[in-house]
């Protein structure tokens, strides 16, 4: 593997829990240096979930990984004043804090473009920089009900249901990896080197999930509703039960897969019947063909139908839980199941990188560690303050080392 793909780009992560802490760890994933500012009380996912013996969570230990750890007190003016000296040196800054807080103590884009142009701000908010709502406080939890997904997860006849992982915050890291990387590219061709303001709303990242209920419901006026696990435009699309108590999800919504299906079923006519010949054909009649691919797979054990419908070309995976997924041989073989060594705790298991680059790939380095862990290295190796001024700066509760 070469050199990373990011590495020599500098990132000042300022944010908390899911949504920047995630965009800085897949920048740290492919090689940046990415310096985290805590608060001297620590990121609060620190205790969110199982705690590991080291008293954080185990989610921080891969939320954190590749980064370098940095505690500063920024309700001082001292520690505003290292953090500002921090992003001179920057190329990006992530932020996810309450909409106007950076903006209050003087570390908004506009105070820190005067020294460092080329700077690339990310801020990750609720709402996003304008609009009526801009000023209001902002989780994914809300973004994914005001963005529309939870309104069509879950079965008609009961409430709307989250996913089981914060969803918003992570397609919004995404947002913001993404708009950063585009603003660095143009910061790169641009002759003047500057870079740029990248505005990431929860809710639009969402939103911007949502296929077709939008366009839909703009042209012919349709509000799509729940329907459970059936998909509404492509059918055969869903899980079944097996034999074996367990779930398999089959896909065979073109021509040939579903008559590839049906045929395994023993029954080729379905492909012929009038009610099934076409996509729109089974999703008209998709919940009598769940029936019939239901009454099938309960008779056969999950492994049985995964080789039959993989041999016969019909998409088919199981429903998999964290124990499946951690000794699956595909998974494994693409290293998506890491164990990274550490000092404290042997070794620290996450999930691996995404994605996969053949020249320039990323790497797990050291998964998250200790509060303030790296904070004299990183203000003495990149702002050149002293060691008597840094014992200085940590004896009046500036910094934490």
């Amino acid at each position: 593997m070469g050199i990373p793909a990011l590495k020599g780009i500098r990132v000042l992560e300022i944010g908390n829990l899911v949504a920047a802490p995630s965009a800085g760890r897949i920048l740290a994933d492919f090689g940046a240096d990415v310096i985290k500012v805590e608060p001297p009380e620590g990121d609060p996912l620190r205790k969110w979930g199982r705690e590991s013996p080291t008293g954080s969570s185990w989610w921080w230990h891969m939320q954190a990984r590749n980064k370098r750890l940095v505690a500063v007190d920024l309700k001082s003016e001292a520690g505003r004043g290292v953090v500002r000296n921090l992003a001179g040196q920057c190329d990006l800054l992530i932020e996810n804090l309450r909409p106007g807080r950076l903006n209050s103590w003087g570390l908004g884009y506009a105070d820190l473009i005067v020294e460092n142009p080329g700077l690339i701000y990310i801020t990750i908010s609720g709402y996003g920089l304008t609009g009526p709502y801009k000023d209001r406080p902002g989780f994914g939890h809300i973004a994914e009900s005001m963005g529309g997904i939870r309104h069509v997860t879950g079965y008609p006849d009961q409430p709307p249901v989250r996913t089981g992982i914060s969803l918003g915050d992570e397609v919004a890291a995404l947002q913001a990896v993404i708009g950063g990387l585009m603003a660095l590219y143009r910061r790169e061709v641009d002759p003047n080197h500057r870079g740029d303001y990248v505005d990431v709303a929860l809710t639009e990242s969402i939103l911007a999930l949502t296929e077709a209920m939008l366009p839909e419901y703009l042209q012919v006026g349709i509000v799509q509703e729940r329907t459970g696990n059936q998909l509404l435009r492509a059918a055969p699309s869903n899980i079944y039960p097996t034999v074996d108590k367990r779930w398999v999800a089959i896909g065979a919504n073109t021509t040939k897969t579903f008559a590839s299906l049906v045929n395994l079923m023993g029954k080729p006519e379905l492909a012929m019947d009038s009610r099934y010949q076409t996509n729109p054909d089974r999703v008209a009649h998709v919940s009598e063909l769940d029936d019939l691919i239901a009454a099938w797979t309960a008779q056969k054990s999950l492994q049985w139908l995964l080789t039959q419908l993989n041999n016969s070309g019909v998409p088919a995976g199981p429903v998999m839980t964290a124990k499946d997924m951690a000794e699956d041989a595909q998974f494994l073989a693409r290293d998506m199941i890491l164990h990274v060594p550490d000092a404290n705790l042997g070794a620290v298991g996450m999930p691996g990188v995404v994605p996969k680059l053949v020249r320039h790939g990323g790497e797990v380095r050291c998964p998250g560690g200790a509060l303030g862990q790296n904070t004299k290295e990183v203000l003495r190796d990149i702002l050149k303050i002293s060691d008597e001024k840094l014992q200085e700066l940590e004896e009046a509760g500036v910094i934490r080392a």
